[in-house]
């Protein structure tokens, strides 16, 4: 009799601790970060510099696919010039390329 009641009280063996269980979503959003978050984060940081540095005379391409010439700048708006006399007002961070800067089209002027 007293054989079962020592035998009843031994422990089962426990599962994996917590941190073990907790290591492959760790290692999940690691993964998330270095192939989403972190490239996304890069190109828009890339995005936000191009149109800091946004120019008159800059040729650009806007998100909905116009080309146009930059003719006039505000901080949130971008005055584009996409045929002669032809005008159009974009939203700044609408402007998705930079085709052309001034520079490049000083160097094209001065091979001609």
């Amino acid at each position: 009799m007293w054989d079962m009641a020592f035998a009843q009280t031994a422990q089962a063996p426990s599962g994996p601790s917590t941190l073990v269980s907790f290591i492959p979503l760790i290692l999940v959003f690691v993964i998330f970060y270095l192939l989403l978050i972190r490239p996304q984060q890069k190109k828009a940081k890339e995005h936000r510099e191009m149109l800091d540095k946004l120019k008159k005379n800059d040729e650009v391409m806007t998100a909905g696919g116009i080309y146009g010439k930059v003719v006039g700048l505000t901080d949130t708006v971008v005055t584009l010039e996409v045929a002669p006399n032809v005008r159009i007002r974009v939203h700044r961070p609408q402007v998705s390329t930079l085709i052309k800067g001034e520079k490049v089209l000083a160097k094209e002027a001065k091979e001609q």
